[in-house]
């Protein structure tokens, strides 16, 4: 058993402490609600860790403000009659191929989301995944805080919360990062325990990110390859979520509205369900399909399409069943174009349709991201012209 130092602190952290403070600038409750995350993050253990040790109730690190929690209690009692996008991309090859990319337009256009059947990744390929990512989560302590890092530069990570030390509240969720700079990650650069199901599962996803990109360049009446010759999606960064049970859901989150710092994001989540997306002013679930994929557009892309496609702001509740298990995959651009600047597209662009955002890249797009922290604003507000 290891100890939790200081980790039920019943201090609060002020709106504007966003970075590591100095000692003649704390309050001693900022230096309090400080040290608690350092000593958090001290033990290598993540959220589990906590679960594991016996917490009956959730440090104060975790608890959210009550803005942040509203409708957390009555998930599936509202917003009722509206249902995320589900699309078959069965015949996508043959005759719907038109339907399949209005369809796809729509969902961009109006959702920014939406769930994917039929997409060629073998069910049990899916399934070994998700187990893959609880076998690494819940191997002892000892084991998992080897790979424990909070260094971004880092190929293959273990950490709880990347903004730990940003965000004024904390996520209920442990995180593995696997990042593929170009597509590609040398297999026995990841731990064995999944290597197997990671390996077999990113073979298949950057193939099917390939044809998502054809799909979503016709949706926007653009030639076949336009965000493939764009670069805009060669790299991948794969985040393993695992969001154990919580004592107290109705406090805290399993993460904080955002929208995803990508150009796209395709998600594969576990039977459990907490995804939730704001549609219309209104949170709505986004119901577990079996063998179904999530897809997301992210900031890059609203940024480049000049808002036609939206970038959507989502969230997942904590909840006392668990754990959850979660695998977002992160569309990036290439190594040599994370520098290029990126900017609404010409052709998109007209005398009715003035570029709104302006050009940015995206190390510096996601150094921007970083230092805000999941705080419930979108970043695109920074790159408003």
């Amino acid at each position: 058993m290891f100890i939790l130092y200081g980790l039920f602190s019943s201090s609060v952290i002020s709106h504007n402490q966003r970075f590591k403070p100095t000692s003649c600038t704390m309050t001693s409750m900022s230096q309090d609600f400080y040290r608690a995350k350092e000593d958090f993050d001290r033990t290598k253990a993540g959220v589990k860790g906590l679960l594991d040790s016996g917490v009956l109730k959730i440090p104060k690190i975790f608890v959210h403000p009550p803005e942040n929690l509203l409708h957390t209690l009555s998930s599936g009692t509202y917003c009722l009659n509206l249902k995320v996008p589900v699309i078959d991309l069965e015949g996508v090859e043959g005759g719907k191929r038109a339907k399949t990319v209005g369809e796809l337009r729509g969902a961009s256009e109006s959702w920014g989301i939406f769930q994917l059947v039929n997409h060629g990744i073998p069910g049990n390929i899916l399934e070994e995944m998700i187990e893959g990512i609880q076998l690494f989560h819940e191997q002892p302590r000892e084991v998992k805080m080897e790979w424990y890092s909070r260094e971004h530069g880092q190929q293959v990570r273990f950490y709880s919360n990347g903004d730990l030390y940003v965000s004024k509240a904390i996520n209920w969720r442990d995180s593995i990062s696997c990042h593929y700079a170009d597509g590609v990650l040398d297999p026995n650069a990841l731990p064995g325990v999944c290597r197997q199901a990671i390996k077999n599962y990113m073979e298949r996803i950057m193939k099917l990110k390939d044809t998502l990109a054809e799909l979503l360049s016709e949706a926007l009446g653009l030639d076949v390859d336009y965000l493939a010759k764009l670069d805009c999606i060669k790299t991948a960064t794969l985040v393993c979520h695992y969001y154990p049970s919580c004592p107290e859901p109705d406090l805290t989150l399993g993460a904080t509205k955002h929208s995803d710092p990508s150009f796209m994001t395709i998600l594969l989540q576990d039977s459990i369900g907490g995804l939730q997306v704001l549609h219309r002013n209104q949170w709505v679930d986004v119901q577990p399909v079996k063998g179904a994929l999530i897809v997301n557009i992210g900031d890059l892309m609203q940024l480049i399409t000049n808002d036609k496609f939206k970038s959507v702001e989502h969230r997942v509740l904590a909840a006392s069943i668990g754990p959850r298990i979660s695998a977002a995959c992160f569309l990036y651009p290439s190594t040599e174009s994370s520098s290029k600047p990126y900017g609404p597209i010409k052709e998109l662009l007209s005398e009715q349709d003035a570029p709104i955002y302006r050009q940015t890249n995206h190390k510096e797009y996601m150094a921007r991201y970083r230092a805000k922290g999941q705080d419930g604003t979108s970043t695109l507000t920074f790159f408003k012209l």
